[in-house]
């Protein structure tokens, strides 16, 4: 995706699944999702291990989780995004987002048939920082 159609999804949405987020700190996933629920999005955070994250309720997996969201962060290695696809296809998600590092080329040429923007190998908070703060209508 372009600059321009990545910084239109991101001030047009208001929901991130983040899946894999961890209550640890320390984690990338903690900081970048704290840093965008600062921004003003609704982080839901998904992963078995954690009740509660960032003052969210925590949901076991993406199939769990009640509602419909914009975005489907995945913070997990690549070998696991397949099953995450499936399930933000399944969620009607606008958009799945693979973190830096996460690559898997088939799942998300599944997703883009299914309709969904795909973002592969990007930091959602580096991108928020450079395309929306950074320009002269964001936040």
């Amino acid at each position: 995706m372009n600059d321009s159609a990545i910084r239109e999804l991101l001030q047009s949405s208001k929901s991130i699944a983040v899946v894999g987020l961890s209550g640890n700190p320390l984690r990338a996933s903690f900081g970048v999702s704290q840093y965008m629920q600062s921004r003003g999005y609704k982080i839901f955070p998904v992963n078995p291990n954690e009740v509660e994250v960032l003052g969210e309720r925590a949901f076991p997996s993406l199939d769990a989780f009640p509602g419909a969201v914009d975005i489907v962060n995945i913070f997990r290695r690549s070998k696991f995004v397949p099953d995450i696809v499936d399930a933000a296809i399944a969620k009607g998600a606008r958009c799945v987002w693979m973190q830096q590092g996460v690559i898997h080329r088939e799942a998300a040429a599944k997703a883009e048939s299914f309709g969904l923007l795909v973002i592969m190998d990007r930091c959602i908070g580096m991108e928020y920082r450079r395309l929306v703060r950074g320009s002269s209508s964001g936040g």
